[in-house]
């Protein structure tokens, strides 16, 4: 092909892709008009991140049952994005009326009070507190079987690079099997091998992911969602992971297939969920079954962001921690992790004295109340006059965008697990 053809070829290409977006952007506009939202100045919305992202999946989920129209742009977390939201990472949201909004919890908390009905966060305020709690576990500790499970598998991690390179690289002039190395080295360096995930702690990361299924398994059999007949900011918190990790990829899918039907049935509820359609109520109480979770953030979660936050408050930038017995060596610190731990403290300190005594004696109980207090002052330092999601964002994995630019073309050692 010439010179010539090829750039013929470039404009036939971005001809293509305007004349699509005209006809994306009119329908939205139309649906806009006959949900009677036409004029709203936040709307349609545009999520920017990759298909199979974790926490874009999470947010879409939510902007799909509260019928808020948006488009997804394809784009991986990096300078473009951090340019904007302050922070390489995604999703990044632009909306209408050109701001930009980072992190799926705020973002989620803000839609909420803009568009009540129905409400993702229970009324109630110790159920809320508990959503949060889980909402949080489910964002930050499935995260890392999450990363295993596509990364260190080899059919994942080959899988999951060529559907990231054939949607985020097609301008990058290199080999595709070059790119797609690049990308599983990159991803392993980062968040697996690079994060304390290595042959130790294998098992217990994948008795993470396990336990995960077993839990939820154990709800969805007696409702079809996590806190009743609709689904809630619990659900939503769940499903990043479950959607477009867990159920996504091979090894994941195959397990949860095979293990936990319901989940897997679940899943697809909730993608599927409309609140015009849907309908539904929410306990008003914290369902018993939740406890064994509660257990997990008890024994696992909780202890974890303590040790992150006394890392983060010696100044190191790594961590060691042994965890239910499993020696995770070389953690990377996580400043926005040291906020999440404040923000749980926060949204306790706002609850009235007898929810307070309510949520504590619950807390006790499942090994949750001494470690959520262990630290003194953690002082993340992050959105001290509470703007989320419109402040500048942070990275929810310690990564910095240094440090990703560093690895991004520096290949590592191939997946060694095997199934």
């Amino acid at each position: 092909m010439t010179m010539t053809d090829r750039n013929a070829a470039k404009i036939a290409k971005g001809s293509a892709e305007l004349d699509t977006r005209a006809q994306e952007r009119a329908g939205i506009e139309s649906r806009l008009a006959m949900q009677g939202m036409e004029g709203d100045s936040i709307l349609p919305m545009q999520v920017h991140g990759p298909e199979v992202s974790y926490f874009t999946g999470k947010l879409e989920a939510v902007l799909r049952f509260k019928e808020l129209p948006y488009q997804r742009v394809a784009q991986p977390p990096g300078p473009g994005l951090e340019r904007t939201t302050g922070v390489a990472q995604v999703p990044g949201v632009q909306l209408a009326d050109r701001r930009w909004i980072t992190d799926t919890t705020p973002i989620i908390a803000w839609l909420d009070e803009r568009y009540p009905e129905p409400s993702v966060i229970p009324h109630q305020p110790v159920v809320a507190f508990f959503s949060r709690l889980l909402e949080d576990y489910a964002d930050e500790w499935l995260w890392r079987p999450a990363m295993h499970y596509r990364w260190d598998y080899p059919q994942d991690a080959h899988h999951l690079s060529r559907i990231l390179a054939d949607e985020l690289t097609g301008e990058v002039s290199l080999p595709g099997f070059i790119k797609r190395n690049f990308i599983r080295g990159r991803q392993r360096a980062l968040f697996t091998t690079g994060d304390g995930v290595g042959p130790a702690t294998w098992d217990h990361v994948e008795k993470i992911y396990l336990d995960s299924l077993a839990h939820l398994r154990a709800i969805l059999k007696t409702r079809p969602y996590l806190l009743g007949t609709r689904p809630s900011l619990a659900d939503f918190g769940f499903f990043g992971p479950m959607f477009r990790h867990f159920g996504h990829d091979p090894t994941g899918s195959s397990i949860m297939r095979e293990t936990a039907p319901e989940v897997y049935e679940w899943v697809a509820r909730v993608w599927n969920a409309r609140a015009s359609v849907t309908g539904g109520e929410l306990l008003g109480q914290v369902p018993d079954d939740w406890g064994p979770i509660l257990d997990s953030i008890g024994s696992a979660y909780l202890p974890y962001l303590c040790a992150n936050a006394e890392a983060w408050k010696a100044g190191r930038s790594h961590f060691d921690v042994d965890i239910e017995g499993a020696p995770y060596r070389r953690i990377r610190t996580a400043r926005y992790r040291v906020w999440c731990l404040e923000e749980l403290r926060r949204h306790f300190g706002e609850l009235v004295e007898s929810d307070q005594r309510e949520v504590r004696t619950s807390l006790e109980a499942h090994g949750c109340w001494e470690p959520l207090w262990s630290v003194e002052s953690p002082e993340s330092g992050i959105d001290p006059q509470r703007e989320a999601p419109f402040s500048p964002g942070h990275s929810a994995t310690g990564v910095g965008s240094g440090e990703a630019a560093k690895r991004r073309w520096v290949p590592v050692a191939t997946a060694r697990r095997s199934q």
